[in-house]
């Protein structure tokens, strides 16, 4: 699965443990120039140590919550790579006191900015790159979520509800992007050691659930999920959209 001579921008890389950060890394194995985004100035120093492996990357900042940072991302990418082929969504954050308690409990603010910086930046992101996609015919939009978006994770809370209409906006955008020929897919991983996953309580318990549940008795790795992404970044899915590929070990077929 080439990517040779392609463009792409991925967003959500935090630190070696990130599934953005493994999805780059296959990217720029298969041959894609890249441009990396930090949110911070905190997780900036993150970022550039980690572009230092990779081939000549652009590092832009871009808090995906500011619509003035995310035009400014958009001509950025224009004048550097003159369009876009691909975008790898991995955005994702809640306030830790949305997560440690019930989520009966989830304050109006607390799930203004869970939805806002999980859910909504991917509709903000995705029309700021469609016209850079336009500019080389079309274009793969991938995005990143998890099955406490359809089923109830203890700790997970808010993130849940932000997933589900995460993996909504997936299938609105696909709808409206696809006479453009810009596909929008998600892809649905097991547990992983992320730094997001360090906030949720009982995590531990989850590995170890899905480790003796999955039919593939296993833990899914960072590879297996970027392999997929591959795919579905590549023109080997040029006739998939709107879809939301699971890559867990098959736990989200069990049942008991």
């Amino acid at each position: 699965m080439s990517l040779t001579g392609k463009h792409g921008l991925i967003i959500g890389v935090a630190n070696k443990r990130s599934i953005s950060w493994a999805i780059a890394q296959a990217a720029q194995a298969s041959g894609a120039r890249l441009a990396l985004t930090y949110p911070s100035q905190r997780l900036e120093e993150n970022v550039r140590e980690l572009a230092e492996k990779l081939e000549n990357p652009l590092v832009l900042p871009c808090d995906v919550g500011n619509d003035d940072q995310i035009a400014a991302l958009a001509s950025n990418l224009d004048r550097e790579f003159g369009g876009l082929d691909f975008l790898v969504h991995g955005a994702a954050f809640a306030p830790s006191s949305a997560l440690d308690n019930p989520f009966l409990q989830t304050t109006r603010e607390d799930f203004r900015i869970a939805l806002d910086v999980s859910t909504y930046s991917l509709i903000a992101i995705a029309r700021a790159v469609q016209p850079l996609m336009d500019k080389r015919g079309g274009g793969s939009i991938l995005t990143l979520t998890y099955l406490g978006g359809t089923r109830v994770f203890q700790g997970y809370n808010v993130m849940g509800v932000a997933k589900a209409g995460l993996e909504t906006t997936v299938r609105y955008l696909a709808s409206d992007l696809g006479p453009q020929k810009i596909r929008v897919n998600a892809i649905s991983a097991g547990p992983i050691k992320t730094l997001a996953a360090a906030g949720i309580s009982g995590f531990s318990t989850i590995l170890q659930v899905y480790r003796e549940r999955a039919p593939l008795r296993k833990n899914v790795e960072l590879g297996e999920v970027a392999d997929a992404a591959m795919f579905l970044l590549g023109p080997e899915s040029r006739g998939i959209t709107g879809e939301v590929l699971m890559v867990d070990g098959g736990f989200h077929v069990m049942g008991i």
